[in-house]
């Protein structure tokens, strides 16, 4: 098995491609602890090096976050747990602990737009940085969209510009009802 790395616009992430499906089109999973990561094995793993503080998993990738040391030490190991993992052939997910979300009611037009450029537009270009963005919310009185944003986007120094410069502006273009973007 081969691992390739990719950096990311976080210096403090490293995206990992293993060649292979992680959690498949359209699923993600983002653990900032290792209590959060109870339900995955492989979260479990990497959280068990002291420098790992955040573990993203994409359709095909998996972004690690330090918070410490330098990648040429941490690398190796990271790459050690992966390889391990699904040479193992071990469940990412244990069975009954996916997470779900809620389900909302009908959205309104503006927000169906909103969800639309999102998945289509912004999430698969956040994704080659190892990052997501999720839905929050749409303030229709304010104009404003609440975003989450998630793997290597969460703490990245540019996330505000990829907000506010690349986000934000592609929304307003696409829907004149969104007045700003918001991280939540």
């Amino acid at each position: 098995m081969f691992i390739q790395t990719e950096s990311t616009p976080n210096p403090a992430t490293l995206k990992f491609l293993p060649g292979r499906e992680v959690m498949g089109e359209g699923r993600v999973a983002d653990f900032d602890s290792r209590d959060a990561a109870a339900r995955s094995p492989l979260a479990r793993a990497l959280f068990d090096m002291p420098q790992v503080g955040r573990v993203f998993f994409g359709a095909d990738f998996i972004s690690v976050t330090k918070t410490d040391g330098e990648w040429q030490h941490l690398k190796p190991g990271i790459l050690a747990v992966i390889m391990e993992h699904f040479t193992r052939e071990l469940p990412l997910i244990e069975v009954g602990a996916e997470e779900t979300e809620a389900a909302e009611e009908e959205d309104s037009e503006v927000v169906v737009q909103i969800r639309d450029l999102i998945e289509t537009r912004v999430r698969p270009a956040v994704a080659q940085d190892g990052g997501d963005i999720i839905y929050r919310g749409f303030d229709a009185a304010s104009g404003v969209v609440f975003l989450h944003m998630r793997g290597s986007c969460a703490g990245c120094p540019s996330a505000t510009m990829t907000l506010k410069n690349g986000i934000e502006n592609l929304l307003k273009h696409y829907i004149p009802e969104v007045s700003a973007v918001e991280a939540v």
